[in-house]
């Protein structure tokens, strides 16, 4: 067991889990730029004191998550271990505390990065990735509800631990995004791949954006890509958080999804020097 001092850069959206409810997978960087893997989390179930934010800094006592072949992934010590957050890293002068912690290892090529994933020695599961092109936003429907198998293993676990816990739960599973989003990327080789966007930011934009306007999909979609194509790609300096599925990481030819942005705006040439 070690405390650990992590710089939080990543929140997926949750996923069901029939052992542990509902789930966020966590990742941030170590002072040196290295990085950490944080799951099992149940974050929505800590107390607010608890709900750390993207880019503070938090302290945990950890362990190697032994279930995990991925050497970036560890666990809380236990499931209640207590998360100390400490300070919140703002955007001051263009991010640049941001950036003195996150841009310290870049790749720009993706076949060195699969092959380091592939190669068990390494095992690169979590990485920072700057694309030379963002050709396109994708946008797909998908299944609106969770898995009805899995809904009802949970509520099965939650009556039973309710018999010694609390006679009422109050907590409510997450909302199932029914879209998936992708970028469509181009690496500085021009190699194009089509990487699907899991972070916990675009849905909860999806959701807020679906209240404004009253549910209308259509509109709600529009803005999403406005945000996310017409911002980000073109306008501000993207770079990409991605990270590997433990299922897939041996098994898919690219195993890497997005599990976050970073998107400070372009350095001016005056501020270089």
């Amino acid at each position: 067991m070690a405390k650990e001092k992590i710089l939080i850069t990543v929140k997926t959206y949750p996923t069901l889990s029939g052992k542990y409810d509902e789930l966020v997978c966590t990742a941030g960087f170590r002072e040196d730029g290295s990085w950490v893997r944080l799951y099992p989390i149940p974050f929505r179930k800590k107390s607010y004191e608890q709900q750390y934010k993207k880019y503070e800094w938090i302290e945990l006592d950890i362990v190697k998550n032994k279930s995990d072949f991925r050497p970036a992934s560890y666990r809380p010590y236990s499931f209640d271990s207590k998360i100390n957050r400490l300070e919140y890293v703002d955007t001051s002068n263009n991010w640049a505390k941001r950036k003195r912690i996150v841009l310290q290892n870049v790749y720009t090529d993706l076949n060195p990065l699969i092959a380091e994933a592939k190669n068990k020695e390494i095992c690169t599961s979590l990485a920072v990735f700057k694309p030379t092109k963002i050709k396109d936003f994708l946008v797909k429907e998908v299944e609106r509800e969770w898995d009805a198998d899995k809904l009802k293993k949970l509520k099965a676990n939650r009556d039973q631990t309710s018999l010694f816990e609390h006679p009422e739960d109050p907590f409510k599973v997450v909302r199932k995004l029914p879209y998936e989003f992708r970028y469509v990327i181009e690496d500085v080789n021009g190699k194009e791949s089509k990487m699907m966007i899991e972070d916990w930011e675009i849905g909860a934009l999806f959701w807020r954006l679906l209240e404004k306007y009253s549910g209308d999909e259509a509109k709600t979609i529009e803005d999403v890509r406005k945000k996310y194509f017409d911002d980000f790609a073109k306008t501000k300096d993207l770079h990409l958080f991605l990270g590997t599925s433990q299922l897939y990481h041996f098994v898919s030819h690219n195993p890497f999804m997005i599990i976050g942005t970073f998107h400070p705006k372009h350095e001016s040439q005056i501020a270089l020097f």
